[in-house]
């Protein structure tokens, strides 16, 4: 555990970089393998924007399936702890992380996606802020789409993400109304898109295509990946 006088976890929300298996949403605008490479620069370039965090919390992977540890370790994603996602759905997977390393000792724990390679790491500790300052229950990051690319507690409630309708626009909205319900306080973080569409991917493009192509910013890898994409028009 990290050596500061709380003990907090971020966990990175992965799936194996494989074709076919990622960024399903891009066909056909990218090819299967396409969309596996990009994924792993979304999922490299959250790495890289994170692991600035060591020292000031302990940094995890949660991959998914389960037997995809090597594809993991291949990507010497140094610094980061790998454990395999638990359950059936995403909420499940959710739900069980919260539990699971809570029960560890740790004070705080908050989740995000790898589909936001240019979120900043403020953001994650401004979501460890909000619950240490003893005015909210549960911190969320919203998406652009309606759902959320960041949730942070520091105690599980399973509940919590039961009967959301995952991959919609109400995923957000429907988790504030189940948290008010049941005497949850919430509080939200400055709204970031994540890439999920060919339109997500275009924002993201014209966002810094001017940009330079190398160097140490968040997102620079999904834009030297994109810049060498011939046959796309943004």
């Amino acid at each position: 555990m990290n050596d500061g006088r709380e003990k907090r976890l971020l966990v990175v929300m992965a799936k194996a970089p494989l074709p076919g298996n990622v960024k399903t949403r891009l066909f056909p605008w990218l090819s299967s393998v396409e969309a596996a490479e990009l994924y792993k620069c979304l999922l490299e370039d959250t790495a890289v924007e994170m692991s600035d965090l060591k020292g000031q919390c302990d940094i995890a992977i949660s991959y998914t399936p389960e037997n995809a540890r090597k594809a993991f370790d291949s990507l010497l994603l140094d610094g980061f702890a790998l454990f395999a996602q638990k359950g059936n759905d995403l909420g499940e997977r959710l739900s069980n992380i919260f539990t699971e390393k809570l029960s560890e000792g740790y004070e705080a724990v908050s989740i995000i996606d790898s589909d936001s390679p240019d979120l900043p790491k403020s953001f994650v500790l401004e979501s460890f802020r909000q619950l240490s300052s003893g005015n909210s229950d549960v911190v969320f990051g919203p998406c652009d789409d309606g759902g959320y690319y960041l949730v942070a507690m520091q105690k599980a409630c399973p509940e919590l993400f039961v009967g959301i309708p995952w991959s919609t626009g109400s995923v957000l909205s429907i988790s504030i109304e189940k948290a008010v319900k049941l005497g949850i306080r919430t509080a939200l973080l400055p709204l970031w898109n994540d890439i999920d569409t060919f339109e997500d991917l275009t924002e993201f493009f014209k966002k810094y295509r001017d940009w330079p192509p190398q160097g140490h910013w968040a997102g620079v890898k999904t834009l030297s990946f994109l810049s060498g994409l011939q046959q796309m028009r943004f």
